[in-house]
């Protein structure tokens, strides 16, 4: 598989595949949701399980009615409901991804984590990973984290990694390049996740994420634009070809995310990883486009399902 450089790629290498996956959403009551049921139904990339609040039943029948043979819809009383019951479906194996509509995110998480009837498995970590397609860059960045962990630890990073690793190789790339980010090159105890960044490489040498390249600490121009290595001198396989990023804490993830959507018209998808599935969480002011292409993300990730190798006999701490 060549490495998909953007979505119109992943969205013709979905239909290639010719397997729809089956998404169940809660609360499909607003137009971006409804835009990425829609496109989704016409790319024939997904079926779908409408899970609406009684409000909605109407609209979401209307929705169904557009494509039946690919449609399903329950109501219920409430969101709450809503989200209960779509995560109940995901559970018993009769959804692949579950997706956000009209809820809010606290809402939907509370069900998602719930210790006895939520989607998490003891010990994951709930990560927020991104894919981005900037026009001035020449193929998909992968970073984390922009939403969830604000101060990742170690065990944290290793989990942030091995997602977006995971998610690389979904899209066809078999070695991925890993920038660690920081405002400059040198590890500094001020800095504690420069320390845990020189951990983090000696578990990439060993192979705890599999066939990567990693170095850090370094800066994001450094890890994107080769002229500004060699300016620094610095040498890596990572400089200037990063495949993704992994940022420091959430504020500066979250800043980059914003900043590349305004001022470089960045395409953005994203999904919550950890959960026994993929979750489509879009920001509020995300457009339909990317909450449709985080559904084609997802889509594509439950599709390949790649798997991490990890040597347990050698795990670095």
């Amino acid at each position: 598989m060549n490495p998909i450089r953007d979505f119109a790629q992943m969205t013709a290498h979905l239909q290639s595949l010719s397997h729809r996956k089956r998404v169940v959403v809660v609360c499909p009551n607003d137009p971006h949701t409804e835009y990425a049921v829609s496109r989704a139904l016409e790319e024939g990339i997904a079926d779908f399980v409408l899970v609406a609040d009684a409000r909605f039943a109407a609209h979401a029948e209307e929705m169904r009615s557009r494509c039946p043979e690919h449609v399903d819809v329950l109501v219920v009383a409430t969101p709450d409901d809503a989200a209960a019951l779509a995560v109940k479906i995901v559970r018993e194996q009769k959804a692949d991804i579950l997706m956000k509509g009209l809820i809010n995110t606290d809402n939907l998480l509370r069900a998602v984590l719930n210790k006895e009837t939520g989607i998490l498995p003891k010990g994951e970590v709930l990560t927020h990973v991104t894919v981005a397609h900037v026009p001035t860059y020449p193929k998909l960045l992968i970073f984390s984290d922009a939403a969830v962990i604000p101060r990742p630890t170690l065990a944290q990073f290793k989990a942030m990694i091995r997602y977006a690793v995971g998610v690389a190789h979904c899209c066809g790339v078999e070695e991925p390049r890993i920038a660690l980010l920081h405002c400059s090159e040198k590890i500094n105890e001020k800095f504690p996740h420069t320390l845990d960044y020189a951990v983090l490489k000696e578990c990439a040498v060993q192979g705890e994420f599999g066939r990567v390249q990693m170095d850090g600490p370094m800066d994001v121009k450094t890890a994107c634009d080769i002229h500004s290595g060699n300016i620094k001198g610095l040498s890596s396989p990572v400089v200037g070809n990063a495949d993704i990023l992994i940022f420091p804490n959430i504020e500066s993830g979250n800043t980059f995310y914003k900043s590349i959507t305004l001022f470089a018209n960045a395409d953005m998808a994203g999904t919550l990883r950890g959960p026994i599935c993929p979750v489509v969480v879009t920001s509020r002011s995300d457009s339909g486009l990317s909450k449709y292409y985080s559904l084609a993300l997802a889509c594509l990730t439950e599709t390949c399902k790649s798997q991490i190798p990890v040597n347990h006999e050698n795990l670095c701490y």
